[in-house]
């Protein structure tokens, strides 16, 4: 019932939120039949907007509303971490802790699996890249645009513009230098990005510290770094479909809770797609696809001693979908 549930939200503690964390964790490695040769973490932020008076409830200049800041980790479609955290912070805070709590478990189950982290340029910090080199961690990390990288590749541009009034094509091109920032140790493999069309320039930078020769700067961009963006419509859909932006208890450790139930449900919608709807029309349907086609629907329910029965009516467009998920699923 709802006064159960909100009982069992407001008495929620750190303890809980951290295993669920654990939850999360232990059935991404059980989802796997043999140890994987190669994960990539995608780690990224978005908000949660408030409208009462929450703890750590604070305004966030970018988002232009006050909100929460969650920090989430995924593997491929997986969710291994949705950490809630207030928004007057720097956007990679915890990040490099999260990180290596993760990289730690999986390793313990995987001690020859290949690791890539994956990130905007809002997580572009010295101590991440610094543990990930230490760690034997992989990374290909967005840097944001300054002064001393646009003057790297000027002439670049300048050679693009040309190409670009002489021929009226957009003309592009993606190639890499060493760099160091001021604050770094040392100089990184920086990967960039250049366009020039109508609407003029349009440069990104990426820092990574893969050396396989064989990667070249455009696999490395184009197949591995762009495909980040994947993160986001996970992010979108655990927010959107399965309400994980509902964060109105007063407690911060309660809105952690909800946020972790949230995470939870993702993971039963994953597991659905990844397990016993492979093959159907669902198999790579979103979560609010599955809830309104497949769960929110009429039917009897005939229970026994030996079985339950799920009974549709005889017209139901999805009965074949029921039944080869009820066969994927059986034990």
């Amino acid at each position: 019932s709802s006064p159960t549930l909100s009982r069992l939200e407001t008495g929620a503690s750190r303890a809980d939120a951290w295993a669920l964390h654990q939850v999360l964790v232990d059935h991404f490695i059980a989802s796997f039949a043999s140890p994987p040769e190669e994960l990539i973490l995608d780690v990224d932020a978005s908000d949660i907007p408030l409208h009462g008076g929450q703890e750590l409830k604070q305004f966030h200049a970018y988002y232009d509303h006050h909100c929460y800041l969650p920090l989430y980790v995924f593997c491929g479609q997986s969710m291994l971490a949705c950490l809630l955290r207030p928004s007057r912070i720097d956007g990679a805070r915890h990040a490099a802790a999260v990180l290596r709590l993760l990289v730690t478990r999986l390793r313990q189950a995987w001690p020859d699996v290949k690791i890539i982290i994956r990130g905007d340029s809002g997580f572009c910090r010295q101590p991440l890249l610094r543990w990930c080199e230490r760690a034997k961690v992989q990374y290909i990390i967005g840097l944001a645009r300054n002064k001393r990288l646009q003057a790297r590749v000027e002439l670049a541009e300048q050679v693009l513009e040309r190409d670009y009034q002489r021929t009226g094509m957009k003309q592009r091109l993606v190639t890499e230098f060493r760099y160091a920032a001021a604050s770094w140790n040392k100089t990184r493999r920086v990967l960039t990005r250049l366009e020039y069309g109508a609407q003029g320039v349009n440069p990104r930078f990426v820092v990574t510290n893969i050396a396989n020769r064989d990667a070249d700067a455009m696999q490395l961009y184009d197949r591995l770094y762009c495909a980040r963006g994947e993160a986001e419509n996970r992010i979108k859909e655990v927010q959107l479909d399965l309400f994980g932006t509902r964060a109105s208890c007063h407690r911060f450790a309660a809105n952690q809770f909800r946020v972790l139930l949230a995470a939870l449900a993702y993971t039963l919608m994953q597991r659905l797609r990844e397990f016993a709807l492979r093959g159907t029309e669902l198999e790579r349907a979103s979560a609010a696809t599955i809830r309104v086609r497949l769960l929110k629907i009429g039917a009897a329910i005939v229970r026994n001693t030996r079985r339950v029965r799920i009974l549709l009516a005889s017209h139901h467009p999805l009965r074949h979908v029921f039944a080869h998920a009820a066969q994927a699923m059986a034990p």
